[in-house]
């Protein structure tokens, strides 16, 4: 899947100017976007996809652990493809290679808290400090709840976002970048880049997103556009293709291409494709439903809507099948909403987008553009 706009661009939008490049390399394909910074916004330069099965000896759409020059290989070959003409980049760091937790302290400074919160964190971290890189900040607290936390707490307490990545992780992931030769800012956890794109850091309230990948679902709850809380399904949406296959007798390749065509198939193969889905999706949507409600009995705030990310969740009545599951609102990401894009591609961009929230929100935050 490409979007070649690097040349188109510059007849729409005037001279081309620096550009970044956001890279999200996920279990089965890598995603890039190119922007670039204009009057404040972002502008679509060019974007693309390419499957990583293939590199790994499997189908496409299937998740695959690929060695850094199998990563590196795919990663040049979706740049070339795209027609990216700039090395200037930040990558994702997938989920799997990471830990989050939101950690309760006693208020201090941040260089107090410096010091408090790798002791704290041998708590939460069940593998040696040598193994990760550990990183923190703190979290505001709401406006609102200041005076009240004086008034009812003698204690002062401060809550603290506790990230930590492997550092088998980041080594890797620094090998493609120095095969492929890339100029990377920095690395970010794919969840905060899927986010950025996602989500209105100014909403109220606290939302649920079900990021759909091909080997594991990831459950986010954001409120006032902090992570609160994260949850790992071990289920993707190759399941459908796996399910398929051996159901109808497919090849995985066609099933996948079945999959793909979700909405455009013949009515019988539609209708198979459709049960299975949704027998695939059910304990998914159960796991979420258990999330969404032990959260609200933590904190005692309601999780009033759920938004569908990731390249498996492009299925045609997923986004209405999950609501009548969860009994909220649930929506479609439209990550491709914020940025400046040709009129003629928006069809395809808000039909393609949640499959690019993790390369558009780094690519956003390379280019400090909210």
């Amino acid at each position: 899947m490409f979007g070649k706009l690097g040349e188109i661009a510059k007849g729409f939008f005037g001279e081309k100017r620096q550009s970044v490049l956001g890279v999200d390399i996920g279990s089965s394909s890598v995603k890039v976007v190119q922007l670039r910074k204009e009057r404040g916004r972002a502008v679509l330069e060019t974007y693309g996809e390419i499957a990583l099965g293939p590199y790994g000896g499997v189908e496409v759409g299937r998740a695959v652990k690929l060695t850094p020059e199998k990563l590196a290989e795919a990663v040049a070959d979706v740049m070339r493809e795209a027609n990216s003409s700039t090395v200037d980049a930040a990558m994702t760091v997938p989920m799997r290679s990471s830990m989050t937790t939101v950690i309760d302290l006693p208020s201090a400074d941040d260089d107090k808290l410096a010091t408090m919160v790798p002791i704290e964190a041998r708590k939460y971290i069940p593998v040696p400090m040598s193994q990760i890189t550990l990183d923190w900040f703190r979290i505001p607290k709401p406006e609102s709840a200041e005076g009240e936390a004086e008034e009812a707490a003698p204690v002062k307490r401060a809550e603290v976002m506790l990230v930590a990545i492997h550092n088998e992780a980041l080594d890797s992931l620094s090998k493609v970048v120095e095969i492929v030769g890339l100029n990377v800012s920095f690395f970010e956890i794919e969840m905060f880049s899927a986010i950025r794109s996602a989500i209105d850091p100014g909403e109220r309230g606290a939302t649920m997103v079900v990021d759909v990948g091909a080997g594991a679902t990831k459950l986010y709850i954001v409120e006032r556009g902090i992570v609160r809380d994260t949850r790992t399904v071990s289920r993707g949406s190759q399941e459908v293709t796996l399910n398929l296959a051996k159901a109808e007798g497919f090849t995985v390749d066609y099933a996948e291409k079945v999959k793909r065509n979700s909405g455009r198939n013949p009515e019988g193969v539609e209708a198979r494709l459709r049960e299975i889905a949704d027998l695939v999706f059910q304990p998914i949507w159960g796991e979420a439903f258990t999330f969404a409600q032990g959260y609200q009995k933590r904190s005692r705030s309601l999780v009033g809507k759920a938004v569908l990310l990731g390249g498996g969740a492009m299925f045609p009545g997923l986004a209405e099948a999950a609501s009548a599951k969860l009994g909220i609102e649930v929506l479609r990401a439209d990550p491709f909403a914020k940025v400046v894009a040709p009129a003629f591609l928006q069809g395809v961009l808000r039909e393609n987008g949640m499959a690019f929230a993790g390369a558009i929100g780094i690519a956003l935050r390379q280019l400090a553009v909210e």
